[in-house]
């Protein structure tokens, strides 16, 4: 009873916040909280909802941190080595150790001294079961971003930091442990204080066991036995293979928690190089079969290259196809890429996003010369290019096309106004990480070739669903397909054949209007087998978790890479030096190096100044500087 009215004291206005509507239905002032008043399940839904991410919070995490180190978005920022204490600190600080985790640590701990009192009510066993595989995905997504972390946090003092290991052998034993606790047969509580299951136990433990899968992989590197000792085990358990077992949250309008997280109307969202890399070509359907008659015209020729503009679009970088801007449509691509990112001037589309006014419609821009005078008008109108992030010096000055958010693909309305849920693990990841086990000769119920399959058609059901497309239609061709994209990886499991080294494309000279036809060539990546391979089954595998995991869960495209360095990311350009990037110069900008890409977010430098002890062991345990470089202890080194 002591330490129940220890936690009340400390949690009242937590509760508050959490359960309001509750505590308006009981005729007492709200901060005099009894022990009966105070329930697991308002800790768990408060810590559930707030970590949704109200827009200031995700704007500056899940939009300028998550999807631009992620390559889901094109940007600037933390992909170029960059990062900003006030996000950090309003992530960790208000976000973390003020919020989300504070909030479920504390619902744990009510859970257990209920239980130690006898003050418990039928599921109250189940909720502590259930607050403990929450808390797990909180501690993992907030080691993945920063590092080593407290595990012993909220003990009234200031906590000691795990290494990396610690923290992940200690996730992965919580899973277990709270997975096999979980009672499938206890009463609920209400359902409307669980805002992912309602307090659907089975998919608890589903999702328990999926997340067990993937903390597994992440130490695949590192730690093999482990990963695979780990991995094998949950794989005999329920897992979330169904659409209907997937963990996501409802979004919303408005400005609060529940806001979605991609709803600041001056986020732009445009396609990525790296990403439009892996849709052209994908998969061989093309787009003729894909849109309507008014773009027909636009196609393109399959060994088309586009407009050479060398004078306007950055060549210091290792994207094929660098200096040039595709003046029209391809001629096949990933089906998923047209609804993931919308046409520029398909103003008649449905999900067509307006946001930012007259510029979102606006497809005219000038590339300018001297004194600024117009050397030449381009319309971008079904025009489809992702863009390279990085310092294009003063070819990007005299370039209105590249940034400009009429002239680029973006995410639709559907992902824009919070009328869709937020995916934090979607069924398709569940399939590629057992295909990705199978690869690895790891015993899974299931074939390699079966898992990467069902994960595509998982993918393809999910866009379908969410956005109103067809694309399931090309499923059993797009599986078959044996064509190359820009990163000279295919669709089929069984085709393993490498591309040739490159390929020769017809171009337009675009300031003489001159045809022409150049060698392209295939990109090298230096981060996966000394970049001798790119068709392999892992590529292929990696590859389609990657467009899969777009738009919700750039995190994990983004410990992908650090993992295996897969899929191949574009260099960021260096027409001018990057200051955080330094590495990156004149003579390397064609190799893919770890030193090219954000590893981290530094720690809130009020860490240092609230617990210099905790700060000291977490760059201890970090093994090298706390900046964005270093990598992280389970990534590739």
């Amino acid at each position: 009873m002591k330490y129940i009215n220890k936690i009340l004291l400390a949690i009242s206005t937590v509760v508050l916040l959490s359960a309001c509507s509750k505590f308006e239905e009981i005729n007492q002032n709200p901060y005099l909280v009894t022990e009966d008043q105070v329930q697991v399940e308002y800790f768990i839904n408060g810590s559930i909802v707030g970590s949704q991410m109200d827009p200031h919070i995700a704007e500056r995490i899940f939009v300028l941190y998550w999807k631009t180190a992620g390559q889901q978005q094109f940007g600037g920022g933390i992909s170029t080595g960059t990062h900003n204490d006030g996000w950090s600190t309003d992530y960790y600080g208000g976000g973390y150790m003020g919020g989300w985790l504070n909030q479920i640590n504390t619902g744990i701990q009510v859970a257990e001294a209920k239980i130690a009192s006898g003050n418990i009510k039928e599921y109250t066993a189940n909720l502590l079961q259930v607050a403990r595989i929450w808390r797990v995905y909180l501690m993992s997504e907030l080691a993945d971003t920063f590092g080593p972390i407290p595990i012993n946090a909220f003990q009234g003092e200031n906590p000691e930091f795990a290494d990396l290991k610690t923290v992940y052998y200690y996730l992965l034993d919580e899973l277990k442990d709270a997975s096999s606790k979980l009672n499938l047969d206890a009463p609920k509580p209400a359902a409307r204080f669980d805002a992912a299951y309602g307090y659907d136990y089975g998919k608890w433990q589903r999702y328990a066991n999926s997340l067990r899968l993937r903390l597994s992989m992440r130490l695949s590197e590192v730690d093999p036995a482990k990963a695979k000792s780990e991995f094998e085990a949950a794989a005999t358990l329920p897992l979330i293979t169904e659409a209907a077992h997937s963990f996501q949250i409802a979004e919303r309008g408005g400005w609060d928690a529940l806001t979605g997280v991609m709803t600041r109307t001056w986020n732009h969202f445009q396609l990525p190089a790296t990403l439009n890399n892996l849709y052209v070509g994908l998969g061989g359907v093309k787009s003729e079969d894909q849109l309507d008659a008014e773009k027909h015209p636009f196609i393109k020729a399959a060994n088309y290259a586009g407009l050479r503009l060398e004078d306007h679009f950055t060549t210091k970088t290792n994207d094929p196809h660098a200096g040039f801007w595709f003046d029209g449509l391809p001629y096949s691509i990933d089906p998923r890429a047209y609804l993931a990112y919308i046409i520029p001037g398909d103003i008649n589309n449905a999900q067509f996003n307006r946001y930012g006014g007259d510029a979102a419609i606006i497809t005219k821009r000038n590339l300018l010369g001297e004194a600024n005078a117009v050397v030449k008008e381009v319309d971008a109108k079904f025009h489809w290019n992702g863009i390279i992030n990085g310092d294009w010096g003063t070819k990007g000055s005299r370039n209105q096309l590249r940034s400009h958010i009429g002239s680029t693909p973006r995410h639709p309305e559907k992902f824009r106004n919070g009328t869709s849920s937020r995916a934090f693990f979607g069924n398709w990841e569940t399939h590629f990480l057992l295909a990705e086990a199978a690869v690895r000769g790891w015993a899974v119920p299931v074939s390699g070739k079966q898992a990467y399959e069902a994960g595509i058609d998982a993918s393809f059901a999910y866009y379908d669903a969410e956005l109103g497309g067809s694309i399931t239609s090309f499923a059993a061709a797009y599986k078959a397909s044996q064509d190359y994209n820009y990163a000279g990886t295919s669709v089929s499991w069984d085709h393993t054949t490498e591309p040739p080294a490159s390929v020769t494309k017809n171009f337009v000279n675009g300031y003489t209007n001159a045809a022409g036809t150049v060698s392209i060539s295939y990109p090298v990546n230096n981060l996966y087998e000394n970049g001798t391979i790119k068709n392999d089954r892992l590529t292929k595998i990696i590859t389609q978790k990657f467009i899969a995991q777009n738009p919700w869960l750039p995190l994990e495209t983004w410990n992908d890479h650090r993992r295996l360095g897969l899929p191949f990311y574009v260099n960021p350009a260096i027409e001018n030096p990057l200051v955080n990037m330094p590495d990156l110069n004149n003579s390397n900008y064609m190799t893919s190096s770890i030193k090219f890409f954000p590893q981290r977010v530094k720690y809130p430098s009020n860490i240092q100044g609230s617990n210099q002890a905790g700060y000291d062991q977490a760059v201890q345990h970090l093994g090298g500087a706390d900046v964005v470089l270093t990598p992280l202890w389970w990534a590739k080194h």
